[in-house]
């Protein structure tokens, strides 16, 4: 299994107007793919947030393989 960094990302409009993307919260998983480490993030997300839906505070999901295992 390989090793990813979940982020789950919001895109926000700062005072001035210009859009930029803020991470709202990141996870390590362990995981056979990409797919499959995004929806265990999501899982994780939910519990620390106390929500049943994740997108309640981010646009989208990212999910990369980590360059050095923890």
């Amino acid at each position: 299994m390989a090793r990813y960094i979940v982020r789950f990302l919001k895109d926000v409009t700062g005072d001035n107007g210009v859009v930029r993307e803020a991470c709202q919260a990141s996870f390590e998983m362990e995981a056979g793919s990409p797919a499959e480490a995004s929806e265990l993030a999501k899982v994780e997300f939910c519990k620390k947030e106390r929500t049943g839906n994740w997108s309640l505070y981010a646009d989208r999901v990212e999910a990369a393989e980590a360059e050095f295992p923890s």
